[in-house]
């Protein structure tokens, strides 16, 4: 009895030391990550990439209310994105879209896989990295756009991809109306985009779908994701309405982070 007690306690100590060193090498990796991560980002941004905000020439008022008195006629009034493309594409050629979430500190370049798995862990210059990189959803097309537009991105613990969006879900965030909206600038336009939905959901397909048979069936979908808020909004939907969707982790239990936001203003880039 003595010896297996004996054996017994080698054997804890020695599962001790393992886990122990795993969790320092797990800690290890994530901590360079976020420094390959950050290195990354502000080279982009440094180098990489030239951005203004301006209204273009060419610029659209998309599908406005009836209503005078709506936000939409204030919102529209806010400057589009001028992003020079040039380098950012010459670095990476799967660059498709620069994305800026108010009220947050999403501001990046995003990318575009032949699939939806490749940038979930490799960074924009394709390298190995588990905090990934913003990217588009490998149905959409975000220079035509489809009825749903769909932006993926980690929830980093240390605020980088889309960190920051969980921001959304805060009364402080809601209450500030600048924080509405989202700019979205691709190589050939600039868009403007309304929020009217915030919530977070267990990880399915519905909020993530990009094709609809009848616009019945699109009615149904925008009804659907816009009573999922938290928040009320005040924004008007309709079947000619296009849809940015931005999706991101909660947490390890398969929870996500939702943001809606309707196209509200396009205009064609300066540069």
């Amino acid at each position: 009895m003595k010896n297996f007690n004996f054996n017994l306690s080698k054997i804890c100590f020695y599962l001790a030391i393992v886990f122990i060193s795993l969790g320092i090498t797990s800690t290890y990796l994530w901590y360079q990550d976020h420094m390959n991560t950050k290195a990354l980002d502000i080279e982009i941004k440094e180098n990489l990439v030239s951005i203004q905000e301006e209204d273009p020439v060419d610029k659209s008022y998309v599908n406005p209310p009836f209503n005078k008195e709506d936000i939409y006629y204030q919102y529209v009034e806010v400057p589009l994105l001028e992003v020079d493309f040039s380098k950012l594409i010459e670095e990476n050629s799967d660059t498709v879209a620069w994305l800026q979430v108010l009220g947050t500190s999403i501001d990046y370049p995003v990318v575009q896989g032949t699939d939806n798995t490749f940038y979930l862990d490799h960074s924009f210059n394709q390298k190995k990295n588990k905090a990934g990189w913003i990217f588009s959803d490998f149905r959409n097309n975000l220079e035509t756009l489809n009825y749903n537009s769909i932006i993926y991105g980690h929830g980093r613990l240390d605020g980088t991809m889309f960190g920051t969006l969980k921001n959304v879900l805060t009364e402080e965030w809601f209450e500030n109306k600048e924080n509405h909206l989202i700019k979205l600038a691709t190589p050939t336009s600039s868009t403007l985009w309304q929020i009217f939905s915030v919530y977070t959901i267990y990880k399915e397909s519905y909020y993530i779908t990009t094709f609809f048979n009848h616009i019945e069936t699109y009615e149904m979908f925008l009804t659907t994701i816009k009573n999922r808020s938290i928040y009320d909004f005040s924004t008007s939907l309709n079947k000619d309405d296009k849809v940015l969707t931005l999706s991101t982790c909660q947490d390890n239990a398969g929870n996500r982070i939702v943001v809606h936001a309707k196209l509200i203003k396009k205009g064609t880039p300066i540069l």
